[in-house]
């Protein structure tokens, strides 16, 4: 006899021994430090920039959008992969526990990730509603994690209508009506909160309805959004660890090609253009170190103290030149590149090259920053001392590590 319980149990073991697998990886020691001292310099700032807040902040804005965003995202984790499909279609019926199941740990997963934010936010709450005890803020987390649920389920009754145009257009008016509660609660319109909740509970109940008409179970739709799910996994994973069954998605971006391909036409500049392009028109590198660039770049610029700045500067230059020295294993399955008439030592050479490149414009970047306050003395720092970082990073610990 077929026991959804007991199956849900049976791929939520491999699914947890799968995630742990390479999240041993991910949460290594060198990240480690680099969030330690990331997150702490950024707790000393958020206090300072909280003593002088401004009297009319958009807290309540900023802090219903995002919770709104948070809880209207809220995606149904089924665990479910194609060739389940093949019983599972006929024993539809009996999976009501499994379902359960996969809600209730949906809803876990979320619960830390709401948490987070209201811990986050708290600090800023108490600055801008001073007047106001921590109890209020605790319903307001109530409020929250109810608005989850129903957010949750709402997820799960779109998930039966095959058109993703319905479901898109559900999605943005639970948005917008989140988003609307949160902050008319937040600022304590309380009446507009509660018109803003029965309009929403009017679309929960509309697609309790829609959902209740529909003939069964999508099952093909479960399978591609739990799959794409796990694919976003497996590409943050790769940025860490080789991930041999990832699906690497290849763009052509001809234009930013055409801007890097540019080698002398030798034997051992072979791996200089395979490498540049595999840069470019993989769909993990190029947005990793744009991200990069921009988030290291915002702290800069907003982080009043000089030598913080250029601390950070060197912080976000380690964590680029770490995540693209994975960038030498992309093609490790790949047996064509051992036909190669090339020497290994030049595919060494080519990544360490490429790196520097890359570090290089980070770092001018970066003391660019110390330009636009015409700070002469840090952007001489930033750039001698970045330079001399990546150097000695570069061809010290990664060179190391290529070997």
């Amino acid at each position: 006899m077929f026991d959804s319980h007991a199956f849900f149990k049976k791929l939520f073991s491999a699914h947890l021994k799968e995630t742990s697998r390479y999240l041993k990886y991910i949460f290594n020691e060198h990240l480690a430090v680099a969030m330690l001292f990331f997150i702490s310099a950024l707790a000393y700032y958020y206090q300072q920039w909280l003593a002088d807040l401004p009297a009319n902040f958009p807290t309540a804005w900023i802090i219903g959008i995002v919770l709104g965003l948070l809880v209207s995202y809220s995606p149904v984790r089924t665990l479910l992969q194609e060739p389940d499909l093949v019983f599972l279609i006929a024993a539809e019926h009996k999976m009501g526990a499994y379902f359960r199941n996969a809600l209730i740990y949906s809803f876990v997963i979320q619960l830390y990730l709401i948490l987070l934010t209201a811990a986050a936010f708290g600090p800023l709450y108490f600055a801008s509603y001073p007047e106001r005890s921590g109890q209020v803020y605790l319903i307001t987390i109530a409020v929250v994690l109810i608005f989850e649920v129903w957010n949750l389920l709402a997820n799960w009754w779109m998930l039966k209508i095959r058109e993703p145009g319905i479901r898109q257009v559900d999605t943005l008016a639970r948005l917008l009506l989140n988003c609307a509660v949160f902050y008319f609660f937040l600022h304590g319109d309380m009446i507009l909160a509660s018109i803003a909740t029965i309009l929403f509970i009017c679309v929960f109940l509309y697609d309790l309805r829609v959902s209740r008409k529909q003939a069964g179970i999508v099952w093909d739709l479960l399978v591609e959004k739990d799959r794409n799910r796990m694919q976003f996994f497996y590409r943050i994973a790769n940025m860490f660890i080789d991930v041999p069954h990832l699906k690497n998605r290849v763009k052509k971006r001809h234009w930013l090609v055409s801007l890097v391909d540019r080698v002398p036409f030798q034997q051992k500049s072979t791996f200089d253009y395979l490498y540049r392009i595999t840069f470019i028109r993989s769909g993990d590198y190029l947005g990793m170190y744009l991200r990069l660039i921009v988030i290291g770049g915002l702290i800069i610029y907003f982080v009043p103290n000089d030598w913080m700045k250029i601390i950070f500067a060197l912080l976000f230059l380690y964590m680029s030149s770490f995540q693209m020295m994975t960038l030498y294993q992309h093609h490790r399955t790949n047996i064509w590149l051992d036909l190669y008439p090339v020497s290994k030592q030049y595919r060494q050479q080519a990544v360490l090259k490429w790196l520097f490149q890359l570090t290089f414009i980070q770092t001018f970047i970066y003391a660019g920053i110390f330009l636009f306050f015409a700070d002469y003395q840090g952007f001489g720092i930033t750039l001698v001392g970045g330079l001399l970082f990546n150097y000695l990073f570069i061809n010290g610990y990664v060179k190391q590590k290529l070997t």
